[in-house]
């Protein structure tokens, strides 16, 4: 079999709207020369659509055009190493994916401890941000709640106990050993989202990792957050406010 038919049938049997590099090519790194033209071919062909450089998609044909994959699948070859998770969106673009806000973006946020990624695909357009823990596949969605704890009164068009009440219901959901990494995490997060975190826990139920929470903030400490008693019940008793 010529390589331009084994490229061609791998791609035949990829996912529609999912993207793909070189790399998840059944193809050795010296092959990559001549599979660049095949992959031309295929553009050419209607095949398969360009996303940035190095980076494809086979697309979906509706009845209304073709349709481009969504964002988190056009920044996954950014979000990962090697099939490997380093990073993960934030922002805007998340909060709004929660419920905490309504409006959307035109700069995404990529959060990643290792290194800064920058994104200008003409699609796609994002900036980094500075992640606080290494990054996971197991742990990113759990980061993306304490990002929003640390931003939450920067959210925009944010209804604060709509969004108490959002962030509690992502808390409650996480299961004993999610939620003692949750507080692990928060650790290494600035002292208002410890101090939130710690008053959503209590307001639901009793956990000895709270005590780690209350220890590590300084009792003479106000977070001025803008939630009163009435949003959060317990928020008095974490100096918030």
């Amino acid at each position: 079999m010529t390589l331009a038919k084994k490229i061609k049938k791998q791609i035949e049997n990829f996912p529609v709207g999912e993207t793909f590099r070189y790399e998840q090519l059944d193809i050795g790194k010296d092959q990559y020369i001549t599979a660049a033209k095949v992959l031309e071919r295929l553009q050419k062909d209607g095949l398969i659509k360009k996303v940035s450089k190095g980076t494809f998609y086979k697309p979906k044909k509706t009845l209304f055009g073709e349709l481009k994959p969504d964002e988190q699948e056009l920044l996954k070859p950014y979000l990962f190493d090697n099939g490997k998770r380093i990073a993960y969106i934030t922002g805007n673009y998340l909060y709004n994916q929660l419920g905490l806000t309504t409006q959307l973006t035109s700069v995404l946020k990529i959060a990643c401890q290792s290194k800064r990624i920058y994104v200008n695909t003409g699609a796609i357009k994002a900036k980094p941000v500075k992640s606080y823990i290494e990054v996971t596949d197991q742990n990113y969605q759990i980061l993306g709640v304490l990002d929003a704890m640390k931003d939450l009164k920067t959210i925009p068009d944010i209804d604060m106990k709509s969004a108490i009440r959002i962030l509690s219901s992502l808390v409650n959901k996480q299961n004993s050993m999610k939620l003692s990494k949750m507080v692990e995490y928060a650790l290494s997060y600035p002292p208002r989202v410890r101090a939130l975190l710690g008053a959503v826990i209590k307001s639901q139920k009793e956990n000895d990792d709270i005590k780690k929470l209350k220890n590590s903030l300084n009792p003479l400490s106000i977070f001025k957050l803008g939630i009163s008693s009435e949003i959060l019940k317990t928020a008095p008793k974490w100096n918030i406010k």
